[in-house]
Order: structure tokens, then C-alpha cells, then sequence
């Protein structure tokens, strides 16, 4: 692909393959499953913000303390299926899907 003035553009798939490898690779697959937790913590984040709570509101609905809330939210690595169910539905009134693929 190239710009009207003829630089040629790198997709964020080519800076992934080439800094990260490509899919399959160890390094590449522990890049997209860090993404997927970052998006989990991402999507709590907004549910809560939606349903106008703070941290500190939601970690006393689930029994949890702020910063484990904050945690999860910033790098939602490392969370029990457990604990998401949790949150989400006790702390957030949502219901959980869970999609699996294979390749």
C-alpha cells in the first residue's frame, strides 16, 4: 500500500508479524492472548462506568478490595473465570459469553 506521495504504509498485521512474529509463533500468541485480557479489563471498565459506580462501589458489591478492581481493569490478566462471572453479574447486572476457536 502506498501514499500519494508513494511512501509505502505498514499495517499494524505486517508490524505484528515482523516484531512479534507470525501467528502460531509463541511470542505472537502471547502477544494476542495480553490483548484479549487487556480488552476484558477494558470492557469492565466501561460497564462500570456505564452503570455510574466507582472502584471503590463495585469492589464492595463483589467483596473485593479498589485496587484488585483497578488491577483488573488496567491488565485484566491473571482473573478466574471465577471472579469474572462475579463481577459481571453480581457487580455489573451483565451475563458472560464465552467464545472458543479453532483454527
Amino acid at each position: 500500500m502506498e501514499t500519494e506521495r508513494g511512501n509505502k504504509l505498514t499495517t499494524w498485521k505486517q508490524i505484528k508479524d515482523n516484531v512479534y512474529g507470525e501467528v502460531g509463533t509463541n511470542r505472537r500468541d502471547e502477544l494476542e492472548r495480553d490483548f484479549e485480557s487487556f480488552k476484558i479489563g477494558l470492557l469492565l471498565k466501561k460497564a462500570r462506568e456505564e452503570k455510574n459506580l466507582t472502584q471503590e462501589q463495585l469492589a464492595q458489591i463483589v467483596e473485593k478490595k479498589r485496587t484488585f478492581i483497578s488491577r483488573l481493569e488496567n491488565d485484566g490478566s491473571n482473573m478466574t473465570l471465577k471472579t469474572l462471572f462475579e463481577i459481571v453479574e453480581k457487580g455489573l447486572g451483565g451475563k458472560v459469553q464465552i467464545s472458543i476457536q479453532f483454527e
